[in-house]
């Protein structure tokens, strides 16, 4: 029996639509890195874009545990000397861009710095609101917070 391989002309991408409401944002970041890589699929090949089109919405309603929404911090730097700077998950979420949790959460699973790692990561789309804009390619809704009790914080 031959190994398969499979070839990117074979690849079939479905479109699946996330609601990020209440979900816990490690949990959810690692289901959307795993359907991105294709990991779920029998015919997962590492060296090829086999993974699905993830579409999220509200992305802005996304929790942390414990208390990581005061404490966490994000770095980036701007490439002059002394050029850090810092931002907590709090601000970002309460921000103009709250999108960049989930974003930095997705990219930060998949591979690094590899042309692959970025076809992949822009088959994910990230949305503040309930709307978005691809209702036309029909993606199928994934309940993820009815996928297992700890995926959802309980107060």
């Amino acid at each position: 029996m031959k190994t398969f391989s499979a070839k990117p002309a074979e690849v079939k991408k479905k479109w699946i639509l996330i609601d990020g409401e209440g979900v816990i944002v490690g949990r959810l970041a690692s289901f959307i890195a795993s359907r991105l890589r294709g990991k779920h699929l029998p015919t997962y090949t590492p060296h090829v874009d086999c993974g699905d089109n993830v579409v999220l919405i509200n992305c802005d309603k996304v929790i942390f545990t414990g208390r990581k929404r005061e404490d966490k911090t994000y770095y980036r730097h701007t490439g002059h000397p002394g050029g850090i700077k810092s931002v907590t998950a709090e601000k970002l979420l309460d921000g103009r861009f709250p999108d960049r949790v989930m974003r930095k959460a997705v990219q930060r699973m998949l591979p690094k710095e590899s042309p692959l790692a970025r076809q992949q990561f822009s088959n994910f789309k990230v949305y503040v609101g309930a709307e978005h804009p691809h209702e036309a390619q029909k993606p199928e809704t994934v309940d993820f917070a009815a996928m297992n009790p700890k995926n959802v914080r309980r107060d």
